[in-house]
């Protein structure tokens, strides 16, 4: 079978650019509708958003699981993170990291190469740490810790409240 190359490219065009908009997606879901991320949002002014593929019960498919966070999670191979600004739609990259098995085919010159991927690689080959250096506005991790444990004791009553509720 002959492949056409033009065709062949644009597919993977579309896929290179499908897959991102669900990853960006996600992010900007999690970021406006999940209820501990709107907590976090009305009593800081930033979000993170840590992503990372599960496989799902059927052992086959794979699935992103969203945090919402106020501290940088320890940088780990198959993992993205975000840095929102509350109540907006801006949301930064921190870093794109793919599964360590997959990390030669975003190199440069190769038909999957991505930037931001090829960076997050070198930074963490280099010194992961750069990644997880925290943000010069983010809150202290005291701070961070305290209001996390408010939204999600908020979050839970709410839930409490909801099961209540449906039984009357």
């Amino acid at each position: 079978m002959k492949v056409n190359i033009l065709e062949a490219h644009d597919r993977l065009k579309y896929f290179v650019n499908d897959q991102s908009a669900n990853v960006f997606q996600g992010a900007e879901e999690c970021m406006l509708r999940n209820p501990i991320s709107l907590g976090i949002q009305e009593k800081c002014p930033y979000v993170y958003i840590f992503a990372h593929p599960r496989t799902a019960n059927d052992g086959v498919n794979k699935r992103l699981l969203w945090q919402p966070r106020l501290s940088i999670p320890e940088v780990q191979p198959n993992s993205y993170l975000f840095r929102g600004v509350s109540h907006s739609d801006i949301i930064e990259i921190i870093w794109i990291l793919p599964a360590q098995e997959l990390w030669e085919q975003y190199e440069k010159g190769n038909v999957t190469e991505s930037n931001l991927a090829a960076s997050s690689i070198a930074q963490y080959r280099q010194d992961k740490r750069v990644l997880e250096k925290p943000h010069p506005d983010d809150l202290p991790e005291e701070r961070a810790r305290l209001i996390l444990q408010q939204v999600y004791e908020e979050y839970l009553y709410k839930e409490k409240m909801k099961k209540i509720l449906s039984l009357v």
